[in-house]
């Protein structure tokens, strides 16, 4: 079975798994017959990309997947475009469809970015968090605490991501809120290439420290906790490294 089959079938077991909890980044679709047709492809492969069981640069070859889901390379295609739209993959004409690989210079903007977006986004929702929105974050940090003791790493990760978002969802903010799932899912691929500390991916103190300053409403330390964490992340990111070198199918199966 080749590395990019086990990475889809891994990722619709986790995907299973995650809707008991925040699955937020998820965009909502029509209920229509063709999205109804792509969107498990695209989620599949966006989960598998977000945990990092597809690398950066891995090539997504149509036929191949069209053979792992069962369905026509047209349906892989309108699949690859949206991962595309999302920036988790990149279209090469004539060469196909690639896992996207982030520059270190993108990887420093987008922590740039959240660090000027977040702390606000966490601000917003300590003003209007309702108890059950604070019972629903304490839920999600156990499965995120569960994940990184069983040593679970691509699923804490994916957890972290989606406790982030979660904070967006309770801060109200659409717009807001867009750019949480953008930076978001560029930031899983940045770990995946610069992570070097582990303890930074998702540091249960700061998250919890998060929650109860969201809970007392203390927008001021919310934000303070928010920025101070995102600089940590950073901080676990050795962005002197040189880039990874793309896997191809070929070599994972050797």
């Amino acid at each position: 079975m080749s590395g990019l089959k086990r990475g889809a079938r891994a990722a619709m077991r986790s995907g299973r798994r995650d809707n008991e909890t925040m699955d937020l980044l998820r965009p909502k679709t029509r209920d229509d017959k063709p999205a109804m047709r792509w969107f498990p492809v695209y989620a599949g492969l966006r989960d598998a990309i977000v945990s990092h069981r597809l690398a950066p640069g891995t090539k997504l070859p149509e036929d191949e997947l069209a053979s792992i889901y069962s369905v026509s390379r047209a349906v892989i295609r309108a699949a690859l475009q949206a991962l595309s739209h999302d920036r988790l993959a990149r279209l090469e004409p004539n060469r196909g469809a690639f896992v996207a690989q982030p520059t270190k210079q993108e990887a420093r903007e987008v922590f740039e970015a959240r660090a000027l977006i977040e702390p606000k986004v966490a601000a917003l929702a300590a003003d209007v968090a309702k108890p059950a929105e604070i019972a629903q974050l304490r839920l999600h940090l156990e499965k995120e605490h569960e994940a990184l003791h069983a040593g679970r790493d691509s699923d804490a990760i994916m957890l972290s991501a989606k406790f982030h978002v979660g904070i967006a969802e309770i801060a109200g903010h659409s717009i807001l809120t867009g750019f949480v799932k953008d930076l978001l899912s560029r930031s899983s691929l940045i770990i995946a290439l610069y992570w070097r500390r582990r303890d930074t991916t998702c540091e249960s103190h700061a998250h919890h420290a998060l929650v109860d300053a969201i809970e007392k409403h203390d927008a001021e330390n919310a934000s303070d906790l928010m920025r101070s964490h995102l600089i940590d992340l950073l901080s676990g990111l050795d962005l002197s490294l040189g880039e990874k070198k793309p896997e191809s199918l070929s070599d994972i199966l050797r």
